[in-house]
């Protein structure tokens, strides 16, 4: 069970993030859009465990593994946008959120026309 501090910190590593991808994956990450998708942090603060929606034309783990390269500095940019709000700026652990892909699994099994086979 997340405390309300724990929700208050996530909440603002997701908006910060977000925002920082906007700017930061523009440059890095050209024909990307890369999406902060939920965030969870540990009880102590020191941990961020990080999912993200990836839409992108090449292959989604090799894009995680760029972005994955680069996390020192996605966790510095972090650190200057949330400085007055928390002591220690999180680890970051990055993942890939594959909900949506299983959605379009489920849909399209749902929607696929069992008289075609």
């Amino acid at each position: 069970m997340e405390s309300t501090r724990q929700h208050k910190i996530a909440r603002l590593i997701q908006k910060d993030l977000g925002l920082i991808f906007q700017q930061y994956g523009r440059d890095h990450f050209p024909g990307t859009m890369i999406t902060v998708t939920k965030v969870y942090i540990t009880r102590d603060l020191s941990v961020a465990k990080i999912y993200l929606s990836l839409f992108t034309p090449a292959s989604k783990p090799e894009l995680l593994g760029k972005i994955r390269q680069h996390v020192k500095e996605l966790r510095r940019h972090l650190g200057e946008r949330i400085k007055h709000q928390v002591r220690f700026v999180p680890e970051l652990l990055l993942f890939e959120d594959d909900s949506l892909d299983y959605i379009d699994n489920i849909d399209h099994l749902l929607h696929d026309d069992p008289g075609s086979k």
